[in-house]
């Protein structure tokens, strides 16, 4: 990494970009506050021209928890939030305010930061007029025991305000039952009200961790039902509590033995079967159509069980014999929306298969188990060394039928390693994962070398452990030599330091910090007063610009508070941000996409 930082304001016109009109920025929304806007045409639009929106810029300490209010006589109202930087919605309402079509979206912020309070249309690009509030409420009270309940047995209750309050905002009523393992109950929520759902989990260290949920049940309308088997003996809690959020009113509660599951054939490892769902099959926890099938294994053996059909997009699923689910899967096939799965049997019994559809479709589908080989142990690769490799038709395969080659190393939290796969005779693709019975990957590369179809990762090591590298063909017709490479390039380099009101000059290498999505940035810190205002640019000629600021956690982890990707131009990024306390901060100076290397100029101004 090569950084020269300038203490005097330096023009960003001297890198010779020519910035178009400023993309739309949040506004900031301040609890309390209360706004008019306007949804019209130059308001920012969904893909597709899926819908309009204002985004507000939120921020809001760890725990605290909020509620927006959205009302619009021209439109139907929509509020969804996010955290600043993530495109995963964390929460969202359409009518939760139950006054027609206006929005009440209630939340917590789990984490102190930056959150975007989106408000829009719930569809197409009319608009029109409205008002946005924003207030914080009270926190949630100690909940009450809850009530008991037996099965046979219906109580009637309404919920209504006061009530206990799950994180999301909506009210509940709590009762426990309990329950011998694999004793399979049907919880039915009935309201005219509201729109129920049904929630039935377990209290860990006085939170409830959710174990099943339904909201309309089959055959129910808008009413809930849920078939619940119990993974082991013990008191379990139902939450009878409205959509979203929204609703109060009376309701009526049912807890009943469950319906018999689906009769179980017997089938042997190596064997298939040519099935059919139909309306007379039994039926799954989630009320689906099933066929179930029943088979031994021992200890440590590795199973594959294919599912395919031109009917209906196939669903598997695996159980103990308690009816404990270990795996599922639905698109994992070789094609199309058949599924695979593939796993290692725990221990010595029997298991059961249910064959089902994803809808509530039916018709006719094959089916098949079989034994694979179990996955070669990996060998030991240090750092430093290239390996020479060849997949061929003895190795191991995974759920995609390619065949692999595995290789164990051991790293630091904060390590950044590099793995480079070459092949003259397919195209590669490297995976990194825990060492585990069952590899999950954490990140993966096809073409990352950029040098045709061979492959280089960047990843930096979530903790201290043993890993696994998969070295494999992209396609499962892949097959021929290939060399690995693992390299440590170290901890991530330490952040520099820059003033406000100065531009630093950097070059992005290979050798920068490397992102989550390993992409490479340069990171300098900013010593800042609480309601200190910035307005923070960074162009490039050469990358497409990113930026993000945030902080240093006590766990070593980083908060993002604030990041941009083009709101000063296509590739230029600009990032309008307000110091929530006095303290250092971390802007960093990346790119929107891995791989990119070049030069940028970085610009810190104070804001009036």
């Amino acid at each position: 990494m090569r950084r020269q930082t300038i203490l005097a304001a330096v023009s960003l016109l001297a890198l010779s970009i020519a910035a178009p009109a400023l993309a739309q920025t949040p506004r900031q929304l301040s609890v309390g506050a209360s706004v008019e806007g306007q949804i019209e045409d130059g308001d920012a639009t969904a893909p597709d021209d899926a819908y309009r929106y204002d985004s507000y810029a939120i921020i809001a300490r760890a725990g605290q928890r909020l509620e927006a209010i959205m009302r619009a006589a021209e439109f139907d109202a929509f509020l969804e939030v996010y955290r600043d930087g993530e495109d995963d919605s964390l929460a969202s309402d359409d009518d939760g305010l139950g006054e027609g079509t206006n929005s009440r979206l209630r939340f917590t912020a789990d984490r102190a930061g930056t959150y975007l309070l989106r408000a829009r249309t719930l569809s197409g690009l009319e608009g029109g007029a409205y008002t946005l509030a924003l207030s914080e409420r009270p926190q949630v009270p100690r909940p009450p025991r809850p009530s008991r309940i037996r099965v046979g047995q219906t109580v009637e209750g309404e919920l209504r305000a006061g009530d206990p309050e799950a994180g999301d905002g909506a009210v509940y009523d709590a009762f426990a039952f309990r329950a011998r393992t694999g004793e399979r109950v049907q919880i039915d929520l009935t309201a005219d009200a509201f729109d129920p759902v049904v929630r039935v989990g377990r209290m860990q260290g006085g939170d409830f961790a959710e174990l099943a949920m339904n909201d309309d049940g089959p055959d129910t309308g808008l009413n809930s039902r849920l078939t619940f088997t119990a993974p082991d003996t013990g008191e379990y809690i139902i939450r009878a509590t409205p959509l979203n959020g929204a609703g109060e009113g009376s309701y009526a509660l049912t807890l009943a033995q469950g319906p018999a599951p689906a009769a179980a054939q017997t089938i042997e490892i190596g064997g298939s079967v040519q099935g059919d769902l139909t309306e007379d099959d039994g039926k799954s926890d989630a009320g689906a159509l099933a066929d179930a099938y029943r088979f031994s294994g021992r200890e440590g053996q590795r199973i594959r069980i294919d599912m395919s059909s031109d009917d209906f997009d196939t669903y598997l699923q695996l159980f103990d014999e308690d009816r404990v689910s270990l795996a599922e899967d639905d698109d994992g096939g070789a094609e199309g929306t058949d599924s695979r799965l593939t796993f290692t049997l725990p221990r010595t019994g029997s298991y059961l298969i249910e064959a089902r559809a994803f809808t509530e479709a039916t018709g006719a589908y094959s089916l098949s188990i079989s034994e694979v080989e179990p996955e070669r142990p990996p060998e030991a690769l240090a750092f430093g060394a290239t390996v020479q490799g060849e997949i061929g038709e003895g190795d191991s395969t995974d759920n995609d039928d390619r065949g692999f080659d595995a290789y164990a190393f051991r790293g630091l939290a904060g390590q950044r390693v590099r793995a480079i796969m070459r092949s003259g005779d397919f195209d590669t693709y490297v995976q990194i994962g825990r060492a585990g019975a069952e590899f999950e990957p954490l990140a993966s590369d096809d073409d990352g070398l950029g040098e045709g179809t061979d492959s280089r990762l960047n990843y930096a090591l979530p903790e201290d452990g043993d890993y696994v590298l998969r070295a494999s063909p992209l396609g499962s017709d892949g097959k021929g030599l290939y060399s690995l490479e693992l390299v440590d390039r170290g901890p991530q380099p330490r952040p520099g330091s820059l003033l406000v009101g100065a531009t630093a000059r950097g070059i992005l290498t290979e050798a920068d910090a490397t992102a989550e999505d390993n992409s490479f940035y340069d990171a300098y810190r900013v010593e800042l007063k609480e309601d200190e205002k910035l307005l923070i640019t960074m162009v490039s000629n050469e990358v497409d610009s990113f930026l993000v600021l945030g902080r240093d956690q006590e766990d070593g982890g980083f908060e993002v508070l604030g990041s941009d990707d083009d709101s000063l131009s296509d590739t230029h990024a600009k990032l309008e941000w307000t110091a929530p306390a006095d303290g250092i901060y971390e802007v960093r100076a990346g790119t929107f996409q891995q791989g990119q290397t070049g030069a940028y100029a970085l610009n810190v101004e104070k804001q009036p």
